[in-house]
């Protein structure tokens, strides 16, 4: 029997050490240097009047949503420039004018371009045309759009269940093709469709349904200007969500507080210069967090719980801390809640979480007068196997001030990729919907299948064991955002069929299956015109707001496709045209789509008219204080335990993290200047006290290993920072640590990977 082929690719790239650079960590966020770096981006891929054009059209009412994160934006957008630093990197690297063609894939194999890092891989342009990489081969070649779609359609029909194919949504593509995309995989027979909220923000869907009755946030943008309190959470806005800082300016000038709780101290949250205002300029720069509070890595709960007996011994006595009728009225829980708090030491508590003593009085004395208090969080929350009860913690302090419901208080989630949470609403989803069901069998004409489909864990576990072979994807770069990189690897390759939807190179490209297809598609900037007409897809933002998407830009190339057109494209061929669903009507006029999305899915409504500009924003049940379908009819106080880690004396937890340079798994730069470091990735940010113990200088280097059930997991090669971090915890940067992060550890009952606490030593190398 022949050898099975498989080919020679790196799951890692070039791992040798560039030039590091040490310098001081920038203490003022965005400002000149802020805008500087972003037209210096901007400029080098698109050129100047590329950039111009399409940066004054970004997140304006007439132009594109930005391709980066989901803040939302104002009711009046700034003419000056409605964007971030970031955001302008994110426009630039998907309206480059570097391309990759057939040229290219002929001089290149995946073998060769595997070996480049993630950075490298990102600079080589955009995609022009699909490309298929055949069984056997090593280098990828052009194929004609309809002889992919009856590629993938021939494997499909292989398949001997439905159940052996995965389609994984990305966070930035439109509702119009993530609904596309979700009804056809149901269409076509399962649920499996995991999508990247699985890895970030699935803890705070779960938590939040379980506690106030929707996987959403409640706050609107407006309501962070009038907070008296705002709480920023395991969250570094300065780079994840730089334009986030502009409401929490105006909240400090309205007399608003702010209070930061990571165990790093960011940048953003010290000074900040709005670049939109003339001050931002020429005056000094404005202070944000007025308390940071240095917890340990996933010592959040011992936080809180800490915060809530110090303010339920001050209720006890003055009776006004608590909001008591709002308790009484609205909320279940509240005296389990209390005699549990009682069960806990506080010198435990103050311990466990490593705040002094004086900064926690400090927080109690502020949060204790207030009411308008706005938690936001981010992965620091979420990524650790008591991700859940974490957010239900905050949840708690919340609901105990009766700070939910009502203007300027209230949960907010801030999501990653532009439109992740749009994606699940339109259906997006490997669980069951009876409702969605219904409706897809009233409006759609078909029965979508009632088993529970594969998350992000289970598919990758499915890959793996040969359970399934088809592997679709909705954008994104699946092998370096999912955890454990060596066993994701090895589940893709493992299967016979992958495909890619995409505009730019990344590694999920070289690390495939047999058969391998890349189908390129259209930029958020770039115009998507059929028959002549302009057309506009919707998203939604972090704060459940829905409103349309234009691009201006010419197309890099005629020869891509926009993805609702690629996806009803499949459809239609896989169906043979026969099918409930006019599947190539609705690729050509996205406003037939619109139409189906307003009668399936519950709280759109006439979206053609009302998502145009300013858009509109879906029910929220916590926003009408309607917690009917939650029981007793009341949004819940919870009783949740502490996390439990034990570390040995030569164990460390480690966090992973983005660079100020980056966006999710994509690598702008090198540079994190907000962090002192400079022109390399392979870092690792231990505290000073640490390091002498364990007998490491700056720069020494190091081999971070992690050990969960017997199986030892080894990120090599790494310069040790001395930085202001709590001890026993680490920080690095991912998607280089992912590797650390085992497959079948996650967060109870979201399934969210542990990689913000990953048990770790370090091996002097």
């Amino acid at each position: 029997m022949a050898a099975k082929f498989r080919r020679k690719v790196s799951i890692t790239g070039n791992q040798d050490f560039l030039d590091l650079k040490l310098k001081e960590p920038v203490r003022i966020a965005a400002g000149a240097l802020g805008v500087k770096e972003a037209l210096r981006h901007s400029f080098k891929e698109m050129g100047v009047a590329r950039s111009m054009k399409a940066l004054s059209s970004m997140n304006q009412h007439d132009g594109f949503s930005c391709p980066s994160c989901a803040w939302p934006d104002p009711e009046n957008p700034s003419k000056i420039g409605e964007y971030c630093e970031n955001g302008a990197k994110a426009l630039a690297d998907e309206a480059t004018t570097a391309q990759v063609d057939a040229t290219f894939f002929k001089r290149h194999s995946v073998e060769e371009l595997s070996q480049l890092t993630d950075y490298e891989l990102n600079k080589l342009g955009r995609i022009v045309a699909p490309f298929v990489l055949r069984e056997g081969s090593i280098h990828y070649e052009p194929i004609a759009w309809t002889e992919a779609y009856a590629l993938i359609a021939a494997e499909l029909k292989k398949l001997e269940s439905p159940n052996e194919a995965i389609f994984y949504t990305s966070g930035r593509s439109s509702n119009e093709a993530a609904f596309l995309y979700g009804m056809f995989a149901r269409a076509f027979g399962t649920n499996n469709m995991p999508d990247c909220s699985n890895m970030c923000h699935e803890s705070s869907g779960v938590a939040l349904s379980e506690t106030l009755g929707i996987g959403k946030g409640s706050v609107k943008l407006e309501d962070l200007y009038e907070a008296e309190v705002v709480i920023v959470a395991g969250q570094n806005p300065g780079t994840n969500h730089p334009r986030m800082l502009s409401a929490l300016a105006k909240c400090k000038e309205n007399g608003g507080k702010v209070i930061s709780i990571n165990p790093l101290e960011e940048s953003g949250l010290v000074n900040f210069k709005n670049p939109q205002h003339l001050k931002g300029w020429v005056g000094p720069p404005q202070s944000i967090a007025d308390i940071h509070l240095p917890v340990k890595i996933n010592q959040d709960i011992a936080l809180i719980k800490l915060i809530l007996i110090k303010l339920a011994a001050l209720d006890s006595i003055k009776n006004d801390i608590f909001d008591h009728e709002f308790l009484k009225t609205y909320v279940a829980g509240y005296q389990n809640l209390l005699d549990n708090l009682k069960t806990f030491d506080e010198k435990l508590l103050l311990a466990q979480c490593g705040v002094s003593k004086e900064k926690i009085e400090e927080t109690v004395t502020l949060l204790a007068k207030k009411s308008k208090i706005v938690v936001c969080w981010a992965m620091g929350l979420t990524q650790h196997k008591n991700g859940v009860a974490n957010i239900r913690e905050y949840v708690n302090l919340l609901l105990l001030k009766g700070a939910i419901g009502k203007p300027n208080a209230g949960t907010c989630p801030v999501r990653g990729h532009s439109n992740v949470q749009g994606d699940r609403s339109v259906g997006i989803m490997h669980f069951v919907n009876e409702t969605l069901n219904k409706n897809i069998e009233q409006f759609l004409g078909f029965v979508p299948p009632k088993q529970e489909g594969y998350d992000t864990v289970a598919a990758m576990k499915a890959m793996h064991d040969g359970a399934a072979k088809f592997f679709m994807c909705l954008g994104g770069n699946f092998l370096m955002a999912a955890s454990d990189t060596t066993y994701t690897a090895e589940a893709i390759q493992n299967c016979d069929f992958t495909v890619q939807i995409s505009t730019k190179l990344n590694r999920s490209h070289l690390v495939t299956g047999k058969i391998a297809l890349i189908l390129p598609t259209y930029g958020r900037s770039e115009k998507d015109i059929k028959n002549g007409k302009l057309r506009n897809i919707t998203i939604e933002n972090s704060m459940g707001q829905v409103r349309q998407s234009r691009g201006l830009l010419q197309p890099i190339t005629d020869a891509i496709r926009s993805e609702p057109e690629m996806i009803a494209a499949i459809a239609d061929t896989y169906f043979e045209g026969k099918h409930s669903m006019n599947w190539k009507a609705m690729g050509e006029n996205y406003e037939l789509i619109r139409q189906k999305i307003d009668q399936v899915i519950s709280g759109f409504s006439n979206t053609e008219h009302r998502s145009k500009g300013a858009g509109y924003y879906l029910p929220n049940n916590v926003r009408e204080l309607d917690f009917s379908k939650l029981p007793e009819g009341k949004a819940q106080l919870t009783i949740n335990t502490m996390p439990e880690h034990h570390l040995e004396k030569d164990e460390y937890l480690l966090m992973t993290m983005r660079s100020h340079d980056q966006f999710n798994t994509t690598i702008y730069g090198l540079d994190d200047r907000y962090r002192g470091i400079y022109n390399e990735r392979r870092v690792l940010f231990m505290n000073q006290k640490d390091m002498h113990e364990a007998g490491l200088a700056a720069q020494d280097v190091v081999a971070i290993r992690s050990e969960y059930d017997g199986i030892l997991r080894t990120a090599p090669r790494f310069k040790v920072i001395p930085y202001a971090i709590p001890q026993s915890n680490l920080a690095a940067y991912f998607p280089e640590t992912n590797v650390l992060v085992p497959f079948n550890h996650f967060a109870d009952k979201s399934n969210t990977p542990i990689s913000k606490s990953i048990k770790v030593k370090l091996v002097k190398m």
